[in-house]
């Protein structure tokens, strides 16, 4: 498919990983994988949260900036990060966060019927399949439990490894962005921008009920 008649807003590419915006539920849900909780953010995280954050291999690949005190990270959970459908990743093993992943509508996922899928994960646990494991509960989520049709996910231009995220979990290649706004950041950036609808969902599941 072609790119929509829509303006991308600055927030859409700054917020992606953070999973912020308006959401179909009403109530906070609790998610669970094999080896990770998926709850929502509280400010009692801010510790364990600037942890993470506070790395400049986190935040300004995903289009924000580096948290720089505990209490800039408290401020961020209550103004960004707590709220429906953002999910704080804990590792079962610790009962700690170690990342964040959450589902947001924005001028790329206008409809009622389709959000995004942001995502970010502390650097010690890069490379241990965390994140898929993440995105693939919360997209049964977003089929399953929210009716969604669509989900589409994006990523900034060098992002490696959240390409290879998206490419695993089966998102599809839509467009490329050349210049688009990284406010926070004060720069621009080339950006691709995947798909997944509940149709190819349902079908690399094997048929499982949507």
């Amino acid at each position: 498919m072609g790119q929509p008649d829509c303006r991308l807003r600055d927030v859409f590419w700054a917020e992606r990983s953070a999973g912020t915006g308006d959401n179909r539920k009403e109530t906070p849900m609790i998610l669970e994988t094999k080896r990770l909780i998926l709850r929502p953010w509280t400010e009692d995280d801010a510790e364990e949260c600037f942890r993470y954050a506070k790395d400049p291999r986190v935040g300004p690949a995903a289009g924000w900036q580096v948290h720089t005190s505990v209490e800039n990270t408290r401020e961020i959970i209550r103004n960004v990060l707590a709220v429906l459908e953002t999910y704080c990743i804990i590792l079962k093993e610790t009962g700690l966060p170690v990342g964040s992943i959450g589902l947001h509508h924005n001028d790329l996922a206008v409809r009622d019927d389709e959000m995004e899928l942001g995502y970010w994960l502390g650097v010690p646990y890069w490379g241990q399949g965390l994140v898929p494991e993440a995105a693939e509960e919360v997209l049964r989520h977003a089929f399953q439990d929210l009716g969604l049709a669509r989900v589409w996910c994006a990523y900034y231009d060098g992002n490696t490894k959240s390409k290879r995220v998206q490419e695993k979990l089966g998102f599809r290649y839509q467009w490329t962005n050349e210049s688009v706004p990284v406010p926070l950041l004060g720069e621009t950036r080339m950006g691709h921008v995947n798909l997944m609808t509940k149709e190819e969902w349902r079908e690399a599941h094997h048929g499982l009920p949507a």
